[in-house]
């Protein structure tokens, strides 16, 4: 087998093999011999050096039919399982869609200046960027700016990375440094904060330490419009990068579990509480289970100022399972990428009736699908991709199951 970057479905490449492995190869398209009526020319002039980005020669429809068929094939070799229904591909916006982004930082003598931007592909060298598309508009034409600002600071040597949160009334940039700023540094940062418009944060240490330099008070936030809920977090939280369509993903969770006047529902890895609100709307009892104490106490703060009631504890649902938590009449599971293995094993015979699964790898959904229908005795009623991650091969998809 081999595993060909650059190249589409159907077309005819000669290709150049980086990597041989004993079950596959590697290799990249060194010329298009016939091309694909889905190929497009990349938008961004930094596409194949930059590794932010994999898939921008491709079409949305290109893209999208290759994550469905890769969700689809996961599931029939690793869970032996087939949706009953593929669900709508979800697509959004293609570009300007990222509101999180960790932007590396390395100062290169070779280069005489700083990098600022993503990592090369296949390289822990930075690429030099001069811009992105997929980064949203403001932030992206700030690449440049940042690289002269970060060349001013006495600690640009010791400043690894910069971390980018964009909120519905907010930019947030998080600037690890390794060392104390000085003064001076400090005057820097707040100067570009006030010239760009946007909320500069410091972190010294672990995230936890990150806090606002300028404005000194700085709160962002994201709406659910169609739930009236305002999410507030922190530039260090964990929210989905792209939120017009977590929008549209939360919507559709919502409208497969179903929820109902006095149901007693489970949002599991509830983080800030961006499932768990919307299902409190439509008048479920609600629980949220978070391994994060710092989110369990956020999203509590999220369901206070929303006026909502809904309960959250933190629980290590790795090691714990679904043990002394129900019974429950549907689970919401949005688990990391390694899955939810041990809360499927431990699910009771007599509950939950319905799960939505929203899932971020595949590979780990198929094994879970596989264990929910061979062993738990729960259908897989419906599946499909959502296009939370345009120009690139991670694939984000959703699953209903039912008893």
């Amino acid at each position: 087998m081999v595993f060909v970057e650059g190249a589409l479905p159907g077309e005819k490449v000669v290709v150049e093999v980086f990597k041989s492995k004993r079950s596959y190869d590697a290799a990249r398209a060194s010329a298009i011999l016939h091309a694909s009526s889905g190929r497009v020319a990349p938008r961004c002039p930094h596409f194949g050096a930059c590794g932010g980005c994999a898939t921008q020669h491709a079409d949305a429809q290109t893209q999208m039919a290759a994550k469905q068929r890769w969700l689809e094939e996961n599931l029939a070799r690793i869970g032996k399982v087939s949706p009953e229904t593929m669900l709508p591909i979800v697509y959004g916006v293609e570009w300007g869609y990222r509101h999180r982004a960790r932007l590396s930082v390395r100062r290169v003598s070779s280069k005489r200046g700083v990098l600022v931007g993503f990592r090369e592909r296949h390289s822990t060298y930075i690429a030099d960027m001069r811009g992105c598309e997929v980064l949203t508009p403001k932030i992206g034409a700030l690449v440049v700016p940042l690289t002269e600002l970060v060349e001013k600071l006495s600690v640009r040597s010791r400043l690894p990375q910069i971390e980018i949160a964009v909120g519905d009334n907010a930019e947030a940039l998080v600037f690890r440094h390794l060392d104390p700023l000085t003064e001076d540094d400090k005057s820097f940062l707040k100067a570009f904060a006030e010239r760009h418009q946007v909320h500069v944060w410091l972190q010294p240490a672990g995230p936890d330490s990150a806090h606002p330099l300028h404005p000194p008070q700085s709160e962002l936030y994201y709406e659910l419009p169609e739930f009236g809920v305002r999410m507030h977090f922190r530039p260090t939280d964990f929210t989905q990068v792209n939120h017009p369509v977590n929008r549209i993903l939360v919507s559709r969770a919502v409208r497969l579990l179903d929820p109902r006047p006095g149901e007693r529902i489970a949002d599991l890895f509830c983080g800030l509480g961006n499932f768990s609100l919307p299902l409190a709307t439509r008048g479920a009892q609600v629980i949220g289970f978070e391994g994060s104490r710092e989110l369990v106490e956020r999203a509590r703060q999220n369901a206070a100022a929303n006026r909502l009631v809904v309960q959250f504890e933190v629980a290590d649902l790795f090691k714990n399972g679904l043990a002394a938590l129900g019974p429950f009449d549907k689970l919401l599971v949005d688990p990391p990428r390694e899955g939810a293995v041990e809360i499927v094993k431990a699910i009771a015979d007599a509950w939950p009736r319905r799960i939505v699964y929203v899932s971020c790898d595949p590979a780990t959904l198929a094994r879970d699908a596989g264990i929910l229908v061979h062993t738990k005795g729960f259908r897989l009623v419906a599946g499909g991709v959502v296009n939370m991650f345009p120009h690139t091969a991670h694939v984000e998809s959703i699953a209903l199951f039912e008893k």
